[in-house]
């Protein structure tokens, strides 16, 4: 009984420790909201915020972009510097050109030392 009861102890205390959701337990940026608005001609306009973690001048969120389903590459916007300061972060990409057919789309985020990962958002394209 008191080993159950020390090595249950010990799993909390691990567990406390673990601290889920910190910038050091986040290896990928993730997009927590997408605002998207028809622009005409197949064109939309997406506002993205992004949570990134940072934990050196050398990592941060450098893109997001916007793929259909299949995986095809409809816009992407490139961020030059680190939002250290700024977290979450919202950023605009406008004029993304969407084929006719194409109802919802995903919205990923890029980190510049492990690439493309973490939370996504699928949004359907208002209008369509």
């Amino acid at each position: 009984m008191v080993a159950v009861a020390t090595l249950a102890l010990g799993l909390v205390t691990a567990m406390a420790w673990a601290r889920p959701g910190s910038a050091a337990d986040q290896k990928y940026p993730d997009v927590v909201a997408v605002k998207v608005q028809p622009r005409g001609d197949n064109r939309f306009d997406f506002d993205v915020t992004v949570s990134s973690p940072y934990d050196t001048p050398q990592r941060y969120a450098d893109a997001f972009r916007v793929v259909g389903a299949d995986g095809t590459v409809y816009g992407e916007r490139l961020l030059l510097h680190d939002h250290a300061g700024e977290q979450p972060f919202t950023r605009d990409l406008y004029g993304v050109r969407i084929p006719p057919g194409i109802r919802v789309v995903v919205v990923q985020a890029r980190d510049r030392q492990y690439g493309y990962g973490g939370k996504t958002v699928q949004t359907n394209l208002p209008g369509r």
